[in-house]
């Protein structure tokens, strides 16, 4: 399989290292081929992970610079390059009060100007975790966390679109601006500079955020949209791709969440992130390319193409501010279950897209593909009940849960 991949390299190297001049898409449809192409570069074992500081960030950034040229993007308004460096500290010890190291990271943007007066920010983080350590999953020796899904996914995602706003049938009431950002799984830290350093030369009307999007078809077409309640403006635009798409969303109205369009909905801009779901190799060295369905990244780029469409007036879009619905727990959690939930589930309950070995839920007898419908005496309709119900736990502690297992209700005793 890796031969295979090697092979993409080689031809990626041709179509990348050449021509830089404006390579207008001919059609506003995916280009599935060179989705392909984006996500086996920058999650190759070269890029030794993409984390931020290093080399294979430096590659990385390269890359998507050179990609951006090619569809035709400009630098942002007020910069000669498509590189936006931006300097953080960062502390090994979040307890210490010692001054952590020096880091360098680097955002990529790119610009299409279509001469209106207001802005549409597309991003998607291009970090990840190196060879593991914090935020990783792995267990064993350190190894290359390649991040396919995470988040070469959304890159690739974000220049397809570009590519096809670039046609010349494609909206132009909004000027789009397209960031790749690093240090995301450091804390947002990419997105939280931009924001702070940018200046007043462009009105955001709002921004579209695309972190793990490479497996859609593992989730039979659903895809999960928060932000949705930042705006008034969004709920009618998905109802209608709801009827009309083959894409189902499953929808969050918060406008904080773990990846980079907080940082934007903290400005007051309306914000929408997509995510295709959670999966075991998250965060692990499985992450590869191979395993991603890069027809459904197609999918989803076309997906915002036609929230773009609808948006297609150029006028304000209106920002109101949202609830954190995890928030509703008033205690911190004491307990974990250890399960990954499945956050593009649309029934009623709480789906388990993975069971993590040697913790309660396993212990308990729970598989991946159960439903938890009851947790002691709560009954358990989404994952902000199960949340509540987890809550009320401390370790030690004993707890029914009920879960559903094809069409079966299955009685099992957790202890905390």
């Amino acid at each position: 399989m890796k031969r295979n991949w090697q092979f993409l390299l080689v031809l990626l190297v041709i179509c990348t290292c050449g021509s830089t001049k404006n390579l207008k898409a001919q059609t506003a449809t995916p280009d599935e081929a060179q989705i392909t192409i984006d996500v086996v570069y920058l999650a190759s074992d070269l890029l030794e992970g993409r984390l931020t500081g290093t080399k294979g960030e430096a590659m990385a950034a390269a890359y998507i610079s050179r990609r951006m040229r090619q569809i035709g993007l400009r630098p942002a308004p007020t910069y000669t390059s498509y590189d936006q460096p931006f300097t953080f500290q960062l502390n090994a010890n979040p307890h210490s009060s010692e001054p952590g190291r020096e880091i360098e990271g680097h955002n990529v943007v790119g610009y299409l100007d279509n001469n209106q007066a207001r802005t549409i920010v597309i991003g998607a983080h291009y970090d990840h975790l190196g060879m593991g350590g914090q935020g990783s999953r792995h267990t064993g020796e350190p190894a290359i966390h390649n991040g396919a899904d995470d988040n070469a996914s959304g890159i690739a995602a974000m220049l397809d679109l570009a590519q096809m706003l670039t046609h010349e049938t494609a909206p132009t009431n909004y000027n789009f601006l397209f960031i790749a950002f690093s240090a995301e799984e450091l804390g947002l830290i990419g997105s939280k500079k931009w924001v702070e350093m940018r200046g007043e030369e462009l009105d955001l009307a709002a921004m579209f955020n695309m972190d793990m999007v490479g497996r859609l078809s593992e989730k039979n077409g659903n895809l999960a949209v928060y932000g949705v309640g930042t705006s008034p403006a969004w709920t009618p635009i998905l109802d209608e791709l709801d009827r009309s798409s083959k894409i189902t969303s499953v929808r969050d109205s918060s406008g904080v969440g773990p990846t980079d369009h907080t940082s934007f909905y903290l400005d007051s801009i309306p914000v929408l992130s997509f995510f295709s779901g959670q999966h075991n190799d998250y965060h692990t060295p499985r992450d590869d390319a191979h395993l991603i369905d890069f027809s459904g990244i197609g999918s989803i780029s076309l997906y915002l193409y036609q929230i773009i469409e609808f948006l297609d007036d150029g006028r304000a879009i209106a920002y109101q501010e949202t609830v954190d619905k995890s928030q509703r727990q008033a205690a911190a959690f004491k307990v974990s279950l250890g399960v990954m939930p499945d956050y593009v589930y649309s029934g009623e309950g709480m789906r388990l897209d993975g069971v993590l070995a040697d913790r309660p839920a396993q212990k308990a007898g729970m598989e991946r593909g159960d439903v938890i419908i009851k947790m002691g005496d709560l009954e358990v309709k989404d994952i902000y009940d199960y949340m509540e119900g987890l809550s009320q736990y401390e370790v030690g502690d004993e707890a029914t849960v009920i879960v559903q297992r094809g069409e079966e209700e299955v009685e099992l005793q957790v202890r905390f």
